[in-house]
């Protein structure tokens, strides 16, 4: 638990630990004063605080309208929803015609398209992993996941299967062929790579010679010209790097010596402090912090067992090329690091104002994770994050143009209080809130000097509209609601509205999670259409994930495809507009139990982990023992999507608690060989994160905008008080 010792300055209560962790650790050389740090802080608590909890307030004030309206007049044609909309404000008026007008914003976000991480911070080998996923190796992603398919000899054993690796190497040759082919034939016939005259050449089996079709792909080398170690190219600005030389197993006997071939893959990554973290305390907190501070300096590590060794993990260096001038350069390590704050409803008590009330958590957040960014601006750490002196915070759950707003005057007043230029911190607004998504092109327009990045999100963006129009009726079953039209267009309003505002060039439009880690193979065929939508990012799970993904950028050249997008608009608000309902006689009951066990299944699964052991981001199988990656926003739309159909008789509260019952054997069971899992069969009653499971449907209608922190911060606080009185 966090300390209960406290320190008062400038007129803040402040935890002491955290206090502790400012001043001695974050501070020092960021030529900020710890007494102007604490009064300017004070001081942003005290002008912006009030103005934060007004505009939760008007959140409730519309949703009020909102659900009356829908009691009083039932579900219309969305054009009378629209008036409805316009009339009470949800809708805002636009401003003036715009284009966005950011500046110093790195070429990761800007003009490279290709996968995005998105980690929790507060584990500190994750991040690193993360941090290090800018290149992976597309043999060790091939042969260790479903994508070559386990058939005629080629299953995934623990000692090397060279039935398996050569199907690996095929499948990298006619990759190779379709990325940088060669004038003429195949790299599967090439026996050796060269560079004469600052040109590649390729000696093939039969003895001739030739050299790329695209010889501009050709970027660079490593080693000797005549016998070089690796040979870079580049194709839509994306570096891949073919290994020449002995390779252990993979590689061994290969008749161009080639042992790996490695690709540039999560371009950039989210170090997340919000949905996928268990933090409800300044020492949870302090984790994410005290991570973050250590990647922007440099020197974050970690030590893990390996075959019984000690290996510790850090931050992977640049790598150094010859041009084909023969000029040395270097390509970063390293992916490219923003940071996720939590949203405006978040408060904390690791900081008390001069009240004594918690104050908002992003405010926290905003503070200090610029102020550890500081150090990479004045180039204290043994690496550069940003190039251009840039800091990027994602900011999640922002509903709609004056929320928008409101985060960027937080950031300028945090810039003045730092000593930074203005502009120097750039924001990601999550379009994941049905209000942000009807007034996207205002929210852009709102902070078109600072937005560096717009993305969907189906989990969140669903359970807030299952939330929003809980008086319309019931709503379609999850599996539905993908092909629903309001989520089709609101996928292609996105993207629309982010071409029309300018971000090529500038900014990020970014598609979601695949949430499957282990089913790579239909992600390599699905998760095609996020750069065919002209979009230049789309979140993946995995480092493995993203070696994989990046292929799809490499086939797709995004920026020709978002031009050609821009010609033809097609998303219309009234879609948008289109309520997700459905004539409750027309589910079946076999298709009720489904949705009810399946949900059931996944709010235990994910909840057990964040109750008792503060992990908010895992594998969690599902009720088919599928694992999938989930996190808060995956939580949301399973709890609303339940609390939606209790509310509207679909099923009943006891049929709730008899299906909870039933699937809290089943995730025991899943659960069962890990020694630290305690079950939650033996005894619901006193099961914290079984009843904080419940609190999540029965309290679904009721808490603000159908988020579930309230529940899981009240119930985790519970339960770290339980394991800290039991000695655990």
């Amino acid at each position: 638990m966090s300390s209960s010792k406290r320190v008062t300055v400038a007129g803040l209560s402040v935890d002491a630990g955290l206090y502790q962790f400012i001043n001695e650790q974050v501070i020092p050389g960021t030529q900020v004063e710890e007494d102007h740090f604490w009064q300017s802080f004070a001081q942003i608590i005290t002008d912006l605080a009030g103005k934060n909890q007004q505009l939760l307030n008007k959140r409730d004030e519309l949703q009020s309208q909102i659900s009356q309206w829908y009691k009083d007049n039932g579900v219309q044609d969305p054009e009378a929803e629209k008036s409805f909309l316009k009339q009470i404000g949800y809708i805002a008026e636009n401003g003036e015609p715009f284009k966005v007008d950011v500046k110093n914003v790195d070429d990761e976000i800007a003009q490279i398209a290709g996968p995005q991480l998105v980690v929790p911070v507060d584990n500190a080998r994750y991040a690193l992993s993360a941090c290090n996923a800018r290149w992976g190796s597309l043999y060790t992603a091939l042969y260790g996941s479903d994508v070559i398919m386990e058939e005629q000899g080629c299953k995934r054993t623990k000692k090397y299967n060279p039935v398996r690796g050569n199907k690996v190497i095929k499948y990298v040759r006619d990759f190779l062929d379709r990325t940088i082919p060669l004038a003429v034939g195949s790299h599967s016939y090439a026996v050796k790579y060269q560079i004469k005259s600052g040109d590649l050449q390729v000696v093939m089996g039969d003895g001739s010679t030739t050299g790329l079709g695209h010889r501009e792909r050709f970027a660079g080398y490593t080693g000797d010209p005549d016998n070089p170690r690796t040979v870079l190219f580049r194709k839509n600005n994306l570096y891949l790097e073919i290994c020449i030389g002995e390779g252990l197993f993979i590689g061994k006997g290969d008749v161009a010596n080639i042992y790996d071939v490695n690709l540039e893959s999560a371009i950039s990554v989210i170090m997340d402090c919000e949905d996928s973290v268990s933090a409800v305390d300044a020492e949870d907190k302090l984790r994410c912090y005290n991570n973050w501070l250590g990647l922007m300096k440099g020197d974050l590590k970690h030590a893990l067992t390996k075959d019984g060794k000690t290996v510790e993990r850090v931050m992977q260096s640049d790598y150094e090329f010859i041009s084909p001038e023969g000029k040395p350069f270097t390509v970063s390590g390293r992916s490219l690091m923003l940071v996720r704050n939590v949203g405006m409803h978040m408060y904390t008590d690791a900081v008390l104002d001069t009240q004594g009330n918690e104050i908002p958590e992003g405010f926290l957040d905003a503070m200090i994770t610029i102020l550890c960014a500081k150090h990479d601006l004045l180039g204290n750490g043994k690496f550069k994050n940003s190039r251009t002196g840039s800091v990027y915070i994602v900011k999640p759950k922002l509903h709609g143009p004056d929320e928008v707003e409101a985060t960027a005057e937080l950031f300028s007043r945090v810039e003045q209080a730092l000593d930074l230029e203005q502009n120097t911190v750039k924001i990601g607004v999550m379009d994941e809130e049905r209000r942000t998504t009807v007034n996207l092109a205002e929210c852009i327009r709102r902070v078109k000097e600072r937005i560096i990045f717009i993305n969907t999100g189906f989990l969140d963006r669903t359970g807030d509209e299952i939330h929003t129009c809980m008086e319309a009726g019931v709503v379609l079953p999850k599996g539905r609601m993908k092909s629903a039209q309001w989520l089709l267009a609101y996928e292609d309003w996105n993207v629309d509205v982010g071409l029309s505002a300018g971000l090529v060039g500038h900014a990020q439009i970014g598609k979601g999670m695949w949430a499957a880690p282990d089913n790579m193979a239909e992600m390599m065929e699905v998760k095609i259409v996020h750069p065919r939508a002209g979009a230049n990012t789309a979140w993946v799970p995995s480092p493995t994930a993203a070696t994989l993904h990046v292929m799809h950028y490499h086939r797709v050249n995004v920026r020709y495809r978002q031009q050609q997008l821009e010609k033809h608009l097609t998303a219309h608000l009234s879609d948008i507009l289109t309520i997700p309902i459905i004539d409750k006689t027309k589910l079946s009951q076999r298709e009720i139990r489904n949705e009810l066990e399946n949900n059931a299944q996944s709010i235990l699964g994910y909840v057990v982990r964040w109750i008792d052991r503060g992990i908010g981001c895992s594998k969690v199988p599902d009720i088919n023992d599928v694992e999938l990656m989930e996190d808060r926003a995956t939580l949301r739309i399973s709890s609303q999507q339940l609390a939606n159909w209790l509310y509207h008789g679909v099923i009943t509260e006891q049929q709730i608690r008899d299906v909870f019952a039933d699937m809290a054997w089943v995730v025991d069971w899943q659960n069962h060989v890990d020694p630290n899992y305690v079950p939650m069969h033996e005894d619901l009653d006193n099961s914290v994160a079984y009843q904080a499971s419940l609190d999540l449907v029965f309290k679904g209608c009721e808490v603000a905008n159908g988020y579930t922190e309230p529940v899981l911060h009240a119930r985790r606080r519970q339960r770290k008080l339980e394991l800290a009185q039991s000695g655990e």
